[in-house]
């Protein structure tokens, strides 16, 4: 979506803010009056706040710190007002981050973050929440929704072969696992495929860079470099520039289906307790009896630096998950063509597949996720305490309850709502079979000996194993 900045009227205070009118251009270029009083609306049903948030988020690309709240809190000053004229709409901002501008004028790349959001936020609130065209406590009617809101931001448009791997890892990882992340990404663009990510730093930003690269040496002029992320982490993982697909999704459980369905095969890269949560959510529904056929190439990568990181991570997979889990993915240590290699090799299996079975191949339709996975999980102590993390239950519904537990620390590290729950309340406390929780303290312990539990400040435990 392109924009322009009209009259910028540029303001720099020490450097660090700044004031501007912004004008789209494109698809965005008007809203309906009831759209805009919902935007201006700052109370609790209104979308201001919201907006707000995930405006600041994107104009603050490029910062090295993931703490939310330090982020709210240096810019609370900050302000973006939508003026509706005859004509059009255009935004007020004052107290902007300068790193969004040069010279006075906001980067291109962010001018189209910035009207994605807008894009996104009115789209949400207007056709999928307040419609009731969706029942979104109804699996069918959940997906119909996730598709809808990619469709509306075009990330359906492409009708070509399977071609999107999706790039999962940590926003907090080291120089070398980032440097490796941009090799592999440098091979999968020299292929002509495309990268999806939750579109932040670190794995998530080296993955699109190196494709640039790779894309370039073969003259690829449509790569696609999608960016899904969700309200409530978008503060503390702000979309990287390389991104030129991004798509706001209503909640972390609605991303996740989106990457699945969207996706024709996953790398997955070291990280954190973010990424266990995707690990789990994407093994529990490939081990749901319905998808057994299910073809979904899947590599877990780093440099030679990270090889215990993923010994430790095939064990804690085994343990609490087992060798059928294992079996859905592949390790591959140090070989940035070979995981290229094999995730060619694999799309050419959902390609046919997709041609046998009628599916789409820009949207996989025949993935069946369960409700477990889909309907949202209410992150508080009290929800934390009552996960199910024993063995007397089928695999699938195990790495629901892990899934869960994992996004609960997440929500604890870098979420707003998560930190505060913390402050007020103390840690979480994580319990279950004992079989369980000792792979489950040990992952964890490993995470925080890595450095990957948070990417600035210092770092204290959110939970604790009962």
């Amino acid at each position: 979506m392109n924009t322009e900045v009209s009259h910028p009227k540029a303001v720099v205070e020490a450097d660090e803010f700044v004031d501007a009118r912004v004008t789209p251009l494109g698809s965005l270029e008007i809203l309906s009056h009831e759209e805009v009083a919902k935007l201006l609306d700052r109370g609790q049903g209104g979308l201001y706040p919201l907006f707000r948030r995930c405006a600041l988020a994107v104009l603050n690309s490029g910062s090295n710190s993931d703490d939310a709240r330090e982020l709210f809190e240096k810019h609370k000053d900050f302000d973006v007002r939508i003026v509706q004229q005859s004509w059009g709409i255009k935004l007020e901002i004052t107290h902007a981050p300068a790193v969004a501008f040069v010279d006075g004028k906001m980067i291109k790349g962010v001018k189209e973050h910035l009207f994605a959001v807008l894009r996104d936020i009115v789209y949400i609130a207007n056709e999928i929440v307040e419609s009731g065209r969706f029942n979104l406590q109804e699996p069918e009617s959940i997906t119909n929704a996730v598709f809808c809101i990619l469709r509306n931001a075009r990330i359906l448009d492409t009708k070509g072969r399977p071609d999107l791997v999706v790039c999962w890892g940590g926003h907090s990882i080291s120089r070398d696992e980032y440097e490796y992340t941009k090799k592999v990404g440098y091979e999968l663009g020299l292929r002509g495929l495309s990268v999806c990510t939750g579109c932040g730093p670190g794995a998530m930003k080296g993955p699109m860079k190196g494709a640039t690269i790779g894309h370039s040496k073969q003259r690829v002029q449509t790569g696609r470099y999608i960016g899904l992320t969700e309200p409530s982490i978008v503060a503390a993982e702000s979309p990287n520039p390389i991104v030129n697909h991004l798509v706001i999704m209503p909640d972390i459980e609605k991303r996740l289906e989106a990457f699945v369905r969207l996706g024709h095969g996953i790398i997955v890269f070291p990280g954190g307790v973010g990424t266990a949560e995707e690990i789990l959510y994407l093994l529990g529904v490939l081990l749901d009896p319905a998808n057994i056929k299910q073809p979904m190439p899947v590599v877990f990568t780093g440099p030679a630096s990270a090889a215990a990181y993923f010994q430790r991570m095939d064990e804690f997979i085994g343990l609490t998950l087992g060798t059928q889990a294992q079996s859905r993915y592949k390790i591959i240590i140090d070989d940035p063509a070979e995981v290229s290699r094999v995730m060619g090799a694999g799309l050419g299996h959902v390609y046919n597949h997709r041609r046998a079975t009628g599916d789409a191949y820009n949207f996989n339709w025949t993935l069946k996720i369960p409700p477990a996975f889909q309907l949202p999980f209410e992150v508080t102590h009290e929800s934390v305490a009552g996960l199910d993390l024993h063995f007397d239950q089928p695999i699938h519904a195990r790495a629901a309850n892990l899934r869960r537990m994992f996004s609960a620390l997440v929500a604890g590290n870098i979420k707003e709502n998560g930190i505060r729950q913390i402050e007020a309340k103390g840690p979480f406390e994580i319990k279950g079979d004992t079989r369980m929780m000792g792979p489950i303290d040990e992952l964890l312990k490993q995470f925080m000996a890595q450095n990957r539990m948070k990417l600035s400040g210092d770092y204290k435990p959110v939970y604790r194993i009962v």
